[in-house]
């Protein structure tokens, strides 16, 4: 980390809003939102009960709460993530957990803030040539909910449903069925 970021230190607990254009270096607790503009790094002491987003983020921690970054996130040994991580580059080192949904990007692609998202993908719907046909534009809301899909049976806990064999013609269960 670069000299003149700021520190949560392990005996600090901050509940709130953070933001910031610094690298920052958590070592305590934060509930709320962490939005800064340089790189964030979690110890393996911190817990976050928050939405990250950073430049480049490193987590060894543990972060509860949904994690973007415009250039990379990685999770190293120990990082425990419980939520969605968005970046150009994610890479998960042996050990590191993640309960969520993982999306990687081109370059420059990274997480926007929920406002500018949606008024950039707003934009365009009323500029489609299906407004010429006077349907309704779509609400924002709907264009970027990405919560709102189902996640698959093997993410929620759920074992696949078994495989059953082919039976071939004259074994002895082939034969008990068609009767």
């Amino acid at each position: 980390m670069a000299s003149g970021g700021s520190v949560i230190g392990p005996e600090t607990r901050i509940r709130g809003r953070i933001t910031g254009s610094d690298d920052i270096d958590v070592r305590g607790h934060v509930e709320g939102e962490l939005t800064i503009a340089g790189d964030v790094r979690v110890d393996s002491a911190a817990t976050i009960a928050a939405n990250v987003h950073g430049r480049r983020i490193v987590v060894r921690g543990a972060i509860k709460g949904d994690i973007a970054a415009d250039e990379a996130i990685t999770l190293e040994e120990g990082a425990r993530v419980v939520g969605d991580l968005r970046a150009p580059r994610v890479a998960i080192a042996k050990g590191g957990l993640v309960r969520g949904y993982v999306e990687t990007g081109h370059a420059g692609e990274g997480h926007r803030p929920k406002a500018a998202a949606q008024t950039k993908k707003a934009a365009p719907v009323h500029h489609a040539p299906a407004a010429k046909h006077h349907a309704p534009p779509k609400p924002a809301a709907k264009v970027t909910v990405s919560k709102a899909a189902p996640k698959p049976a093997a993410s929620r806990g759920k074992a696949p449903p078994p495989v059953v064999p082919v039976l071939k013609k004259g074994t002895k269960a082939a034969l008990t069925k068609k009767r």
